[in-house]
């Protein structure tokens, strides 16, 4: 959710602001149409940019697999 929310709004979240879009989108879709549901984006990603947009840190940790395939190329080769 990290990557993507940064490719398609360009929101540059950590992961626990990524936790919460995830766990509000599954809350809307049991909700379904009609009703609101509001989520606090509680961290930036400048904090993780070593790690979560680190490729040499996410292979390390046998993460890079789970970056989108369309994401990949906001991670440094670093």
């Amino acid at each position: 959710m990290v990557y993507t929310l940064l490719k398609n709004e360009g929101l540059f979240l950590g992961s626990s602001s990524a936790l919460n879009c995830v766990a509000a989108h599954d809350v809307a879709k049991e909700l379904g149409p009609g009703n609101t549901v509001v989520t606090i984006l509680c961290d930036g990603a400048s904090r993780y940019q070593s790690r979560l947009f680190s490729k040499s840190w996410l292979e390390g940790k046998q993460l890079y697999d789970a970056v989108p395939d369309d994401c990949k190329h906001l991670v440094s080769l670093e």
